[in-house]
Parts: structure tokens; C-alpha cells; sequence
């Protein structure tokens, strides 16, 4: 990737950090960690690769993306707002009566949004499906989902699992937020899903493990994706609460906002980090 690209993409991913933090914070609850470990992919689908119009959000060619772990919806409403879906200071109502952007991802509500999602492993779902149906009427959009390590868990993940290759779903693309960490403790301590990129593989996946914070393993991994005749699995290794020093790698961070002294000192250290992006 070039160098001029990948420093874009870094202050985009700054920016959707720094919005996970103001919508939390406004809100006074909410889903910090899991969003923040995901910011980098978001950056790179909504800023790099996908085929979408900010203009035309319901556009029928455009490629679709689905926020399966759907609790990790500031990160997608940041990407949304930056991308120009909706305007930047919505994302200071999140999760407050009246405000379209709820504690999950509404397709009724949110421009952009292409489907909604809270119920973990429903999002995966129906991305096979919305994958489906581009074979079926010979459309060539494509189709990602995010989902959590812990949402795998999810009986319903293996049958979408199953489902994908048996229907050819080469347009679909599953990438898995691995920061090893849910709610209530690490993934291995709660119902182990590992090996992740195994048990896709024997279900019939192309996969793929890479860093999630590195671009450049980030383009490589969408563009094996894009020139496979399955299904693939991207299993990006991240950090919960990635860019916030006292977020990172805490299982408490899960679903907690920062407090008045957090928030102050999580926007010092992205807007710091921001500017030497900028230098």
C-alpha cells in the first residue's frame, strides 16, 4: 500500500476512535472496547474499499456490510459520519431518546446501514443471505460482516458457516474481531472458539489470519478475499480498546463509558496521535 494511502486510513481510524469515545461519553454508556478494536477495518472497507454513495445509501450495486457484533455500533456510526452517511455531531446523541443512532445499528433509522443487528450470529446470517441473493439475480456487489470472537460462540455462526460454501458465496467475506476478550472474560476462559481459522477452513472457508491494526495485511487479506472461489474467514488478531492507553487488552472496557477524567484523557492521547499523523 502507499504510503500516502496508509496514512489517510490511519487518521481515519484516529477519527472513528475518537468518535467511539464522544458517543460513549454523551451517551453514558455503551460499548468502548469492541468498537475501538474494530476501527481500523471499518477505515479501511468504508474509506478504501467498498462500492458505496454516501448520496445514495439504498443504491442497489452497492457493496453491503453488516456490523454482526452490533453493540460495537460507534465504530460503524464513526465510519457512517466521516464518510458523509449523516453529520459528524449526530454522534453526540447516540443512544439518547428520540436519536437515530440507538445502541445498535437500525436499517429504518441510519442512512448507510444495511441491516439491523443486536442478536449475536443474526447479522452473520443474513449477510449469507444478502450474499445470496447477488448470485441468484447476477449482481457482482460483495458482502462483509464483523464479527466478535465471543459472538462465535453462537450456534448460529456454524450454520451460517456451513451455508456459505454450499452456496458458493465467494462474495462473501467474514471477518472475525479477534481481541479475545468478552464481557465477562477472556474467550478462552468463557467457551474457547479456538482454533478460529481451522474450524472455518473445515466447514469449507478460505481464511486468513492477520494483523487488524496493519494495513497493509488488512488490503492483502480483502484482496485474497476478492480473488477466491469461496467464502472467506479473515480472522484479524486486534486489541480491545485499541488507541486509549488504559482501555487496551481490559475485559472491564467491554461495555463501560468513561467518566468525565477518562474521556480527557482518552481525546488527549487520540487527538495527540492525530497530530503527529498530521506532521
Amino acid at each position: 500500500m502507499e504510503s500516502s494511502v496508509k496514512l489517510e486510513l490511519q487518521k481515519v481510524a484516529n477519527r472513528i476512535r475518537r468518535h467511539v469515545i464522544e458517543g460513549t461519553f454523551c451517551a453514558k454508556c455503551g460499548h468502548p472496547g469492541g468498537s475501538l478494536s474494530a476501527a481500523d477495518m471499518l477505515a479501511y472497507l468504508y474509506f478504501k474499499e467498498m462500492r458505496i454513495d454516501p448520496k445514495n445509501p439504498k443504491w442497489e450495486d452497492r457493496d453491503r456490510f453488516v456490523l454482526s457484533k452490533g453493540h460495537a455500533a460507534p465504530a460503524l456510526y464513526g465510519a457512517l459520519a466521516l464518510r458523509g452517511f449523516f453529520a459528524e455531531d449526530e454522534i453526540k446523541n447516540l443512544r439518547q431518546i428520540g436519536s437515530m443512532l440507538q445502541g445498535h445499528p437500525s436499517m429504518r433509522l441510519i442512512p448507510g446501514v444495511d441491516m439491523s443487528t443486536g442478536s449475536l450470529g443474526q447479522g452473520f446470517s443474513t449477510a449469507a443471505g444478502m450474499a445470496l441473493s447477488a448470485k441468484l439475480n447476477k449482481k457482482d456487489y460483495r458482502v462483509y460482516a464483523i464479527l466478535g470472537d465471543g459472538e462465535i460462540q453462537e450456534g448460529q455462526v456454524w450454520e451460517t458457516a456451513m451455508f456459505a460454501p454450499n452456496k458458493g458465496l465467494s462474495n462473501l467475506t467474514a471477518i472475525i474481531d479477534n481481541n479475545n476478550l468478552q464481557i465477562d472474560g477472556t474467550v478462552e476462559e468463557v467457551n474457547s472458539p479456538y482454533p478460529i481459522a481451522e474450524k472455518f477452513a473445515a466447514f469449507g472457508w478460505d481464511t486468513v489470519e492477520i494483523d487488524g491494526h496493519d494495513f497493509d495485511q488488512i488490503e492483502m487479506a480483502i484482496e485474497k478475499a476478492k480473488a477466491s472461489d469461496k467464502p472467506m474467514a479473515v480472522i484479524m488478531k486486534t486489541v480491545k480498546g485499541k488507541g486509549v492507553s488504559y482501555m487496551e487488552d481490559v475485559c472491564g472496557w467491554h461495555g463501560k463509558a468513561p467518566n468525565a477524567d477518562e474521556y480527557k484523557t482518552a481525546v488527549e492521547e487520540l487527538d495527540a496521535a492525530y497530530a503527529e499523523l498530521c506532521k
